[in-house]
């Protein structure tokens, strides 16, 4: 029998959910597999640090089962969602890490719900490497983690062992990709079908909110920032933009992609298409009338843009959030 390890790491964790809901979804399969080959196929154990860990300021309490120290073998490691202050988890679960990384080396699998991201890219198993996380997280993780490949877009990375995925109950979906690869797809869709989970999403990207990537300290790029998003109707030349600056375009390019992940155009493109998400949602204008507001003249163009970023068209997406449309 495999061994699966439900981590249960110290401080008041802000997705208790992401413990619990692993935990049912996995005895669940349990169950489902035990029907036709008369056996369970995971040994399922909440393991942590100590024996009882509080949530919500004592609200809630769960009590893992046994501690790191006492497994000593383990075949998959649930990591779940941390709370947001990112660098207090990380220092009080140092010795989760370092039994992460052990466990990792004797050949466990890992896998990460949401800003769990952040204690396994604090082991450094996943430099170089794809990670996914929270789309809100996504700068914070930016600034602590360089050497991992964030790709936020993804609901689920899947890369030597290691998995990662976006943010929220969307640890729903990877659970259902992991219960796919350890058991079978008739568990996975017979689990997907209780819990009623769609198997098919691939991406978090129409539920990201894109707010500027503004935590690095380049002034001159805050700025640059700040100037692309109050002049998005405008065209706006990079090669003008640097010289503002006094800056080579391709040292500005550089910089730019160091302090925000993206070149400039890329990140005139995300703020043009999230001032047009928020349009869609909230109001009744025209897909035309949007795009012309955003600075685009080609519809084609922005069309392509919008599925890039959103995954969906400007009508699919409008469709989906507008209210107002969808009550009549």
């Amino acid at each position: 029998m495999k061994h699966l390890s439900i981590l249960v790491p110290q401080g008041q964790s802000n997705n208790l959910s992401s413990i619990v809901g692993a935990y049912k979804l996995f005895t669940k399969a349990n169950e489902f597999w035990k029907q036709a080959h008369k056996s369970e196929l995971f040994a399922i154990q909440l393991v942590g640090i100590s024996r009882k860990v509080d949530f919500y300021g004592g609200l809630f309490s769960v009590q893992p089962q046994t501690t790191i120290q006492a497994v000593k073998k383990t075949n998959l490691i649930i990591i779940p969602s941390l709370n947001h202050n990112f660098d207090k988890s990380i220092k009080e679960n140092q010795l989760i890490t370092k039994w992460i990384t052990e466990q990792y080396t004797l050949g466990a699998e890992l896998a990460s719900i949401c800003t769990g991201a952040f204690l396994l890219a604090n082991t450094g198993l996943l430099d170089g490497k794809a990670c996914s996380t929270h789309w809100a997280a996504a700068d914070a993780f930016r600034v602590r983690y360089p050497k991992v490949h964030l790709q936020t877009d993804q609901l689920i990375t899947d890369e030597n062992g290691i998995y990662t995925n976006g943010g929220a109950y969307s640890f729903l979906h990877l659970m259902i990709y992991l219960i796919e690869k350890y058991y079978d797809r008739a568990t996975a869709i017979y689990c997907s079908k209780v819990f009623q989970i769609d198997l098919d999403r691939k991406s978090q990207s129409p539920f990201s909110i894109f707010s500027g990537q503004k935590l690095h300290d380049d002034e001159v790029i805050v700025e640059a920032q700040t100037y692309l998003e109050n002049n998005l109707t405008q065209r706006i030349s990079i090669e003008e933009l640097s010289a503002k600056y006094a800056i080579g375009r391709r040292n500005f390019d550089r910089r730019f992609i160091k302090a925000t992940g993206n070149t400039p155009n890329e990140y005139v493109q995300r703020i043009k298409i999230e001032v047009a998400k928020k349009a869609f949602e909230s109001t009744r204008k025209t897909i035309q009338e949007v795009m012309y507001e955003v600075g685009y003249a080609d519809s084609k163009a922005f069309r392509e843009v919008f599925r890039k970023i959103t995954g969906l068209s400007p009508i699919e997406y409008k469709n989906k959030y507008n209210k107002e449309l969808q009550v009549k």
